[in-house]
Formats: structure tokens, sequence, C-alpha cells
């Protein structure tokens, strides 16, 4: 049985939000999961912080104009990457440290604090997060994997795509090794005894090796082909023997206690 579509949330334009000098605007590809922006998305939700949703750009050159879709977004950011955060008057924020820090900042003053104020602790949390986010970590290598424009952005190979696997497995490895490491002391988190930004960060971004059911990611027209994609990554040999049930476990506790699921993604259902 299919779960039920939410409905879809609205989105405004790109210039709209760069108009606007208050609230919190995050860009979004309607109808799709892109993992950052999900992530981001999470993180939000977690310290309560309302955001407003921005349609970013997509890739290519506009058919009537012959202009680049993202020039704007590159006028405005000096970038193109999704998702892009706006608050406020302030300058935007596109790198993930710096939207988490911002988070961290304006969220709720009863929302649980994303970054351990122990040192110890945050070198921990921030490292872990580095393997999974940073460049040549798990999701920059699942994007190489393929020569697609996304791939090519990222500097895709053959070389670098015939080494992805194993690096992407390495990262999990790591993340079940940690994550039964706490278990034996008692914890269901990734650092410490609380959430952190490292277990949603891994969560969300783990779905596109480990697949989850449309009740956490609904099926849209739109995100088929991602899934597909994130499907096929899981069966991968060196993937596929290192998913473990303690990481499978620890994806659904996150994203199922501390996030919105079903996520809204907007877009029509399928």
């Amino acid at each position: 049985m299919k779960a039920e579509v939410q409905e879809g949330p609205k989105f405004i334009t790109l210039e709209q939000a760069a108009g606007m000098t208050r609230g919190t605007r995050i860009t979004f590809i309607p109808g799709v999961q892109a993992l950052y922006a999900e992530a981001l998305k999470n993180i939000c939700y977690v310290k309560k912080i309302p955001i407003i949703r921005v349609v970013h750009p997509l890739m290519g050159v506009d058919q009537e104009t012959g202009e680049d879709k993202q020039a704007r977004l590159f006028d405005l950011t000096s970038q193109t990457s999704l998702p892009t955060m706006l608050h406020d008057a302030e300058r935007p924020r596109n790198v993930w440290t710096e939207q988490l820090a911002l988070a961290e900042q304006i969220g709720a003053a009863d929302s649980p604090s994303l970054i351990p104020d122990n040192l110890e602790l945050r070198l921990e949390m921030f490292g872990l997060c580095a393997v999974v986010l940073a460049e040549d970590g798990l999701v920059w290598n699942m994007r190489i994997l393929n020569d697609s424009p996304l791939g090519r952005k990222y500097g895709y190979s053959e070389a670098g795509s015939s080494r992805g696997p194993d690096k992407i497995a390495e990262a999990i490895s790591l993340i079940d090794k940690r994550l039964k490491a706490q278990e034996r002391r008692g914890s269901r988190f990734l650092v410490g005894d609380t959430l952190s930004a490292a277990d949603l960060y891994w969560a969300t971004m783990s779905m596109s090796v480990l697949p989850v059911p449309p009740e956490i990611m609904p099926r849209t027209q739109k995100n088929k082909g991602m899934l597909k994609f994130f499907e096929n990554n899981s069966k991968i040999p060196e993937i596929a023997n290192v998913l473990s049930k303690t990481v499978e476990e620890h994806q659904h506790y996150i994203l199922t206690t501390f996030c919105e699921a079903p996520a809204v993604l907007g877009g029509d259902s399928e």
C-alpha cells in the first residue's frame, strides 16, 4: 500500500527570496530529495526554524533566452550548489558548516543543541560529518560513480569512479563501528549521549546507499530516477557488504523520531 503524499508546500522564486529581508529561505528542487537540502531541512525541523522554500534554478541553458539558468543564483551567491540558505538580510550561506552554525544560532531556545559544547565531542562530531559530507567523502564519491552532468561537476573520471565503491564502503564501515561502540556504552547516537548534527547528516545522506520506504521518503514524478540510482548503489557489492542492521536501525530511528516523516518534497506524487 502506498503512503499518502502530503499536500505540497508553497515555493517562491529566487528573485522573491533575494528581495526579502526577513525570514529563513532555503532553495529546493520541488519533488526531489536533494540530499544536502534535505539534511538542512531536517536540521531546521529539529531546531524549530520556520523555513520559506525557494525554487532552486536547475542546471542548463534557457531555451528561450539562451541564458544560463543559474546565472542569477551565481550573481547572488558566487556559486550554484544546492541548497542556498538566506536569513533575514544577512549574506547567503552555501557551505554545510556555515548553514549548521547559522541554524544553531537562530534555532528556538528550547530546541536541542546540535553542536556539542564539549570540545572533544565537537571534534568527533565534525570529523564524522566530514567523512560523509566533505570533499572526497561518502556523498562526493557517490556523485562520481556515474558519468553525468552532476558527476562531471564533482570531478568524475573513470579512475575516480572505480575507487568510489571502496571509499563509500570505508565510510559506512566507520559509521557502523562507531554506532556499535556507542551502543555498548548505552547510546543510540553517533556522538555522546544526545542527538547531534552528525546523526541528522548521516541518516539523511545514508539514503543514497540505503533506500528507505515511502513512509519516510515519498515517491514523486521527479524523484523516481534518483531513488532508482540510490537503490542501485545499495546493490554494489562493496557497499552491500557493509550495510549492517546497526546502520539501518540508526537511520530509521533518526529519520522517524526527529525528522518530518514522511518527508515533504512538493511536486506531483507518483
